[in-house]
C-alpha cells in the first residue's frame, strides 16, 4: 500500500479517484504541530533551537498517519508546492521518525502545480528528496516572526498599556496605513480653475478643448488660482476667433497584462468582484483542490500561490489553440507571448495562476456557485488574453488657436479611436484610484479648419489628498515596497482587523487610535524594524536562504544581534516618557493647530494647564496636567473635548429609509452597546433591531450595511445532500453557518455576507471539535503558560456557555465578555476564583493524597495541585489589584501570522 499524504479532506478526495485502490490518501489539514504560544519555544542563546509541539487539534490526524504508514511500501509526501508545503512535509517526517514508523517504508516527496490526473501521475513518477533549502528559509522565517512578537508585545504591554502585539510584517503594514492617514489629515487644499471651451467643427460636430497657454506662455495646474482670474480669462476668450493649428495623429500599441500571480488576482478581484483578499484566497483554493465538474470532482486551476508569471509550453499552446477557436486568427499573435517576472526578490518559479484546461469555458461552469464561477471567469479571461495580439489604436492631439483683442491663447484636445481591439476583445485589466481611462474620440478635423465656440466655461476645482488605501491598493504597495509575501498579505490584512489596529470604511482602511498609537510607539523606539527597506530586506535574505546562498542561523544571529539590544534599550523607559514621545509624534494629529493661532495643548478648562496624552481603563485620551484638580478630558479623536473618562456614546441618527418596508432606519446606542433599528414598532409589537458586531464602526455605518445586518440570518442555499437550507447569522459567540441544528463558526462578520455555499457545506463537513464522547475539543484561543503555576492555560466554547480551561480547572468566563478578548491576567483570576470556590465546597483532597504517584504524574502534566489553591488565590488577589491599575493587556505576545 502506498500512504500519500495532502493537506485538505476536498483535495485528498480528489486526489483519490485519480490513483485508485494501490494508495491511500490521507489529509494533514495543514501543519500539524507548531511552536508552543509561550516564552522559549525559540531559544536565541542555544543557536536559535526551536520547540515544535503537536496542536491538540491535529494529534488525531497525526496518529491515523502513523498508523497508516507502519507496514506500508512507501510514504508519498505531496503537499503544497511551496515553503509552507515544504515544511509540513518536514514536520510530518520529523514526527514519524520519531515515532519509529518509518521502519522499511520508503519515503518520497512529491509536487505538482494543479490538481489533475496527468499532472499527479507525472509527479508520482518523478518523485524527489525534501528541499531542505526551501525549509531553512521556512524555519528563519518562522524564528524571526515569533522573535519579534514574542519580544516586541511585551514591551508594548508594560510601556503603552492597551496595545495587544507588533509583529514583523503587521506592523510594518500598519504603518503604511497610519502614514496616508497623516497624509490626508496635514493635507492643505488648494484652489485652482481651469478654462474649457465647447468647440463646434463646421459640420456641427461637438468636442471640449482645454486652454493651456496664454500668450505663448505654458499654464500650470495652480497659474489660474481664483475667480476673478479665470473669469478674466474667460471674457477673453469668448471675443476671440478660434481655428485649428496643428492634427498629431500618432499610433501605439497596448500589450495584454500577464496571468495572475496571487497579488496581482487579489487586487483584480478586489476592484472587479468586490472580494476581500481572504475571500479571493477562499475562493481560489476550492477551485485548485477540486470542484464539481459535470459529475466529477476536479481542479480548475494551478496553484494559486506564486509570484511566477510564466506558463509551461503545452499550457501555452492550448490557450493559442483557444484564442484562434474562440476569436478567429487576427486576434492571434504570430509568436506565442512569454512574461518573466520583475520582482527580484520572487518566490519559488511556479507558474502563473491559470486554468488547468483553457479550453474549460467560464460558461462550462456556470453552475458554480457566484464566488467560484466569477473568479475563474477573471482568471480564464486574463490567461487567455495574455496570449491575445495586442490593441491597435491611435491618439489624437489637436492644439487650438485663438485670437482677438491682441490676445493669443492655445487650447488642446486629445483623443483616442481602437482601430483593433485584440485582447481588449475578451479582457481589460481594472484601475485603481486617479488612475487615468481612455480619452474621448474627436471628429475629424485638419489644420486651419475654422471652429466656433459654442460656450466658454470656467470651473472651480480644489487638490484633493491622496486616498485612503484598499485592500487592493495596500497589497500592490507592500509588494512594490518588498514586504511581506503576496501569499501571506491575506492574513496580514486580517491580523491587523482582528486587534482592532484598523476598520474598514466602504472598503477603505482607517486605522483605529490603537493603531496609530502602537505605529508611533514602534516609530518612536524602534524605528529600524518598522522601516521599509528594513523589511523588504529580510525578505531578500529568506530568499537567498531558499536558494541555498546563505545560512538560515546566520540571518536569525545578525538580526537578533541588534534586535534584542534596541528591546533592553527600553527597559528604563517610563510610561511618561513614552507618552512624551507619543505627544511629539502625534502632536499634528492629537493637537491640531488653532486658526486663531492659539496654544493648541491650552486646557480649555482650568485655562492654565497643559493638554497631553493619557492611559486609561478605556484606552487612550487627552487630559489635563493639572489633574487631579482639573478633571478635563476628551477623546483620542475627539478636538472638541468633554468632561468624562469613557468614549461618547454613539449618537442617534437616522440612517435612511428602507426601500422595501419603507420604514425609517435607525442607528441607536443601548445599555449593551449601538445598534441598528427598523421602524418605531406597531401595536406593542418590537421593532426589529440588529447589534453592530465587532470591526464594524457606528460612526460610518450607512443604510446599506445595516439593512444587511438587520436582515440577518441570511440564506446562504441549500445543502445538496439534505435539502435543507443553510443560513448565516451573528449570534452571542461571535459569525456562524448553521444547517439542519448543526453550527459552524466563520472567521470574520463580513464572511457572513460573503460565504458562499461550497464554503459553507465544507465547514459544516468538518468533524465536530466540541464536546462530545470521543470528540477532541478545539481551544478557541491559547493563552500559554500559567505564569505561576505552570500548565497551558486555553480558552473553550462549551455547550453551557465559553470558559477558561487549567489543567482540570474550568472556569466559566462571565456574560457581556468576548471569549476570544480574554487576557492571560483575566483567566488567572478566573481560575483562581474557581479554585478557592472548588476548594472551600469540597475538602476531598485527601483521596489524592492516597496516590502520591498518580499527583506528582498530574503536577508534570500541568494541572494545578491541591495544596497551591491558597498561594494561586493569594497572587490572584495582588494580581487583580494590579489589573485595575493598568488596564487590560493582550493575552499572550503574538508572532506573525505564518508566512
Amino acid at each position: 500500500m502506498n500512504i500519500v499524504i495532502v493537506e485538505s479532506a476536498a483535495k485528498a478526495k480528489t486526489i483519490n479517484k485519480y490513483l485508485g485502490k494501490d494508495y491511500k490518501v490521507i489529509p494533514s489539514f495543514g501543519h500539524v504541530r507548531d511552536l508552543p504560544a509561550k516564552d522559549g519555544s525559540v531559544q536565541p542563546d542555544n543557536d536559535f533551537s526551536m520547540e515544535w509541539t503537536v496542536e491538540s487539534d491535529s494529534a488525531k490526524t497525526v496518529n491515523e498517519i502513523a498508523r497508516a504508514v507502519k507496514g506500508a511500501d512507501r510514504l508519498i509526501l505531496a503537499t503544497d508546492p511551496d515553503r509552507e508545503g515544504e515544511a509540513i512535509s518536514w514536520h510530518l517526517l520529523q514526527i514519524l521518525q520519531e515515532k519509529r514508523a518509518l521502519k522499511g517504508v520508503e519515503v518520497e516527496r512529491v509536487a505538482f502545480n494543479a490538481v489533475t490526473k496527468s499532472a499527479i501521475m507525472d509527479a508520482i513518477a518523478n518523485p524527489r528528496d525534501i528541499d531542505m533549502p526551501l525549509v531553512d528559509a521556512y524555519l528563519a522565517r518562522r524564528a524571526l516572526d515569533y522573535l519579534v512578537g514574542f519580544t516586541l508585545s511585551p514591551v508594548l504591554w508594560r510601556k503603552l498599556p492597551g496595545a495587544k502585539s507588533a509583529g514583523r510584517v503587521q506592523s510594518v503594514a500598519l504603518r503604511l496605513v497610519c502614514a496616508r492617514e497623516t497624509e490626508i489629515q496635514i493635507f492643505v487644499t488648494r484652489e485652482f480653475w481651469t478654462i474649457t471651451g465647447k468647440m463646434a467643427t463646421a459640420s456641427a460636430s461637438e468636442f471640449d478643448a482645454r486652454l493651456v497657454s496664454v500668450a505663448g506662455k505654458k499654464l500650470d495646474k495652480f497659474d489660474i488660482p481664483n475667480e476673478a482670474e479665470a473669469l478674466k480669462l474667460k471674457s477673453a476668450l469668448e471675443a476671440c476667433q478660434f481655428k485649428v493649428r496643428s492634427v498629431d495623429v500618432s499610433g501605439y500599441k497596448r500589450n495584454p497584462a500577464p496571468p495572475f500571480t496571487t497579488s496581482t488576482l487579489q487586487q483584480e478581484a478586489s476592484r472587479k468582484l468586490g472580494f476581500s483578499a481572504r475571500q479571493t484566497m477562499q475562493v481560489a483554493q476550492r477551485l485548485y483542490e477540486g470542484v464539481d465538474v459535470g459529475g466529477e470532482t476536479v481542479g480548475v486551476i494551478t496553484y494559486m500561490r506564486t509570484d511566477g508569471v510564466q506558463i509551461v509550453p503545452e499550457a501555452i499552446a492550448q490557450a493559442r489553440s483557444v484564442v484562434s477557436k474562440e476569436f478567429g486568427d487576427r486576434y492571434l499573435p504570430a509568436r506565442a507571448r512569454e512574461y518573466k517576472t520583475k520582482a527580484k526578490n520572487a518566490q519559488e518559479a511556479h507558474e502563473a495562476i491559470r486554468p488547468t484546461d483553457f479550453s474549460r469555458l467560464p460558461k462550462h461552469l456556470e453552475r458554480l456557485p457566484k464566488d467560484a464561477a466569477g473568479l475563474y471567469k477573471l482568471i480564464w479571461q486574463r490567461a487567455v488574453a495574455s496570449q491575445m495580439a495586442s490593441a491597435e489604436l491611435e491618439r489624437t492631439t489637436i492644439d487650438i488657436e485663438a485670437s482677438g483683442n491682441d490676445s493669443a491663447f492655445g487650447l488642446r484636445t486629445t483623443g483616442s479611436v481602437v482601430l483593433f481591439d485584440g485582447f481588449l476583445k475578451l479582457y481589460e485589466e481594472g484601475v485603481d484610484d486617479k488612475e487615468g481611462g481612455e480619452d474621448a474620440r474627436l471628429p475629424k478635423m485638419t489644420a486651419g479648419d475654422p471652429l466656433n465656440a459654442r460656450a466658454i466655461e470656467a470651473a472651480q476645482h480644489f487638490t484633493e489628498p491622496p486616498p485612503r488605501y484598499t485592500e487592493a491598493t495596500l497589497i500592490k504597495k507592500m509588494e512594490e515596497l518588498g514586504i511581506g509575501r503576496p501569499s501571506t498579505y491575506a492574513s496580514t490584512l486580517n491580523v491587523l482587523r482582528e486587534r482592532a489596529y484598523v476598520r474598514f470604511d466602504k472598503k477603505r482602511l482607517i486605522p483605529e487610535d490603537n493603531g496609530r498609537l502602537v505605529t508611533a510607539f514602534l516609530e518612536s523606539f524602534f524605528q529600524r524594524y518598522v522601516e521599509y527597506d528594513f523589511t523588504a530586506d529580510l525578505e531578500e535574505k529568506l530568499d537567498l536562504i531558499s536558494d541555498a546562498k546563505l545560512a538560515w542561523r546566520d540571518v536569525l544571529r545578525d538580526f537578533w544581534r541588534d534586535f534584542i539590544a534596541a528591546v533592553d534599550g527600553t527597559k528604563e523607559l517610563r510610561v511618561s516618557h513614552v507618552l512624551d514621545a507619543l505627544n511629539e509624534i502625534l502632536g499634528p494629529y492629537i493637537f491640531p493647530t488653532n486658526e486663531d493661532g492659539a496654544d493648541p495643548r491650552k486646557c480649555p478648562s482650568c485655562e492654565n494647564g497643559q493638554l497631553g496624552l493619557k492611559i486609561g481603563k478605556f484606552g487612550a485620551f487627552v487630559g489635563c496636567s493639572n489633574y487631579p484638580e482639573c478633571k478635563f478630558t476628551r477623546q483620542f479623536t475627539d478636538q472638541n473635548g468633554k468632561d468624562g473618562d469613557a468614549p461618547a456614546p454613539t449618537a442617534d441618527k437616522e440612517l435612511g429609509v428602507d426601500p422595501e418596508s419603507e420604514l425609517t432606519v435607525f442607528l441607536r446606542n443601548g445599555r449593551f452597546g449601538p445598534y441598528v433599528q427598523l421602524g418605531e414598532g406597531e401595536n406593542k409589537d418590537k421593532p426589529k433591531r440588529a447589534s453592530i458586531p465587532r470591526g464594524f464602526s457606528p460612526d460610518t455605518l450607512d443604510l446599506e450595511t445595516a439593512l444587511k445586518l438587520l436582515a440577518l440570518p441570511r440564506p446562504v442555499g441549500v445543502h445538496p445532500e439534505s435539502g435543507k437550507p443553510i443560513v448565516a447569522g451573528i449570534g452571542r459567540y461571535g459569525p456562524f453557518i448553521e444547517h439542519d441544528g448543526k453550527y459552524a463558526n466563520l472567521d470574520s462578520a463580513e464572511e457572513v455576507f460573503e460565504v458562499g455555499i461550497n464554503r459553507a457545506v465544507a465547514l459544516l463537513a468538518e468533524p465536530k471539535k466540541g464536546r462530545g464522547r470521543g470528540a477532541t475539543q478545539s481551544a478557541l484561543k491559547k493563552l500559554g503558560e500559567h505564569p505561576e503555576l505552570g500548565g497551558e492555560v486555553q480558552v473553550f466554547n462549551g455547550r453551557f456557555g465559553p470558559y477558561v480551561k487549567h489543567g482540570k480547572i474550568n472556569a466559566t468566563i462571565p456574560k457581556g465578555t468576548e471569549p476570544e478578548a480574554i487576557t492571560m491576567e483575566e483567566a488567572v483570576l478566573l481560575i483562581a476564583a474557581r479554585a478557592e470556590k472548588a476548594g472551600t465546597t469540597k475538602k476531598k483532597p485527601a483521596k489524592a493524597a492516597k496516590k502520591p504517584a498518580a499527583k506528582t504524574k498530574k503536577a508534570e502534566e500541568g494541572d494545578a495541585p491541591k495544596k497551591k489553591t491558597t498561594k494561586s488565590t493569594k497572587a490572584a488577589k495582588t494580581t487583580k489589584t494590579k489589573a485595575a491599575a493598568k488596564g487590560k493587556r493582550a493575552s499572550a505576545a503574538e508572532s506573525e501570522t505564518a508566512q
